[in-house]
């Protein structure tokens, strides 16, 4: 039996679609827009589509993928997950702390699958990292900062930090252990229509003392997409636009003056963070095991969008 029907056809799902599809696991396509409609059924025609969400969780299919506007995202998931399903939704899982909690507790409660789409996790580049900081080569993990900047697309329904940031945030949030949040500060700049941030600065604190930045911004000269890890003993920088870890072995003696040992550069494997994603959450549909984005994953990243959003105001 296939296991996932995909509801939303757009920009983002027609990649869930043809992953999944290609994983032999694509039991259906729900979507409202007939033209939507009509390019899965040209390009997937022996795929089953459904005209409205209704029909989808009628279906005996066990779990569904959610890559429906954001807006609608806990309705959605909760509906499925009241009807016996589990859920892949995509970022952000909701627009509201509550509400992500209250999907998190009722798929806890009811032992369903509830992973949320925070792709970034899920390259091979943090992967590596991930373990690489695990390993207390790097000793103890002090502070991330990310930086996602360039001149994109301005949207007019939501600003660059609800665009851009969540997969940032809930990287900083896995590179620093998934430590608790004590406290968010936040100022952002609407150039170009207002109460609509075009640029944002973050900047979190947590109980564990350590600390995280966040820089995103659709006007912006450059193109740049870097996560950057300061700890104890060396320095990592992710570039995610020439998919190159460096591992800088540098930092500072006990009498303050500087250490600078080089500096090298693992080799990572190559690999579609999208297909991981999707090989990662059908593993659990399987066994059972709580995704590495699970719920309360998302949660802590809907926490830090929404705290950080009401300072903007």
């Amino acid at each position: 039996m296939k296991q996932v029907i995909v509801v939303g056809a757009g920009n983002w799902g027609k990649n869930l679609i043809r992953n999944f599809y290609q994983l032999d696991a694509l039991a259906g396509v729900a979507e409202v827009n007939p033209q939507l409609r009509d390019a899965v059924a040209e390009q997937y025609p022996n795929i089953p589509l459904f005209t409205n969400y209704e029909q989808a969780l009628a279906s005996e299919t066990p779990a569904i993928v959610l890559a429906t506007p954001a807006p609608t995202h806990f309705k959605f998931a909760l509906a499925a997950l009241e009807a016996g399903k589990d859920v892949f939704v995509e970022k952000p899982m909701t627009l509201k702390t509550s509400e992500a909690r209250q999907l998190a507790e009722y798929a806890e409660q009811e032992s369903r699958i509830l992973m949320v789409g925070h792709l970034l996790l899920y390259q091979p580049a943090i992967r590596w990292m991930r373990e690489y900081l695990a390993s207390g080569k790097a000793g103890k993990v002090y502070h991330v900062a990310t930086q996602r900047v360039k001149l994109g697309r301005v949207r007019r329904e939501e600003n660059v930090w609800w665009s851009f940031a969540p997969h940032d945030v809930s990287v900083v949030l896995d590179l620093l252990g998934n430590p608790s949040l004590k406290q968010v500060q936040a100022q952002g700049q609407a150039f170009l229509q207002p109460q609509i941030e075009d640029n944002v600065h973050v900047d979190l604190q947590f109980e564990s003392g350590q600390t995280g930045h966040l820089h995103c911004s659709w006007y912006w000269p450059e193109l740049k997409r870097t996560t950057t890890v300061i700890a104890e003993k060396q320095m990592l920088v992710y570039d995610e636009v020439s998919q190159q870890v460096t591992v800088y072995d540098k930092g500072v003696y006990e009498d303050l003056s500087n250490r600078d040992e080089g500096s090298w550069s693992p080799d990572v494997a190559e690999s579609e963070p999208l297909k991981l994603e999707c090989e990662h959450f059908l593993q659990c549909l399987a066994t059972r095991q709580t995704p590495l984005s699970d719920g309360w994953n998302g949660v802590a990243v809907v926490e830090i969008l929404e705290q950080a959003q009401a300072l903007l105001l």
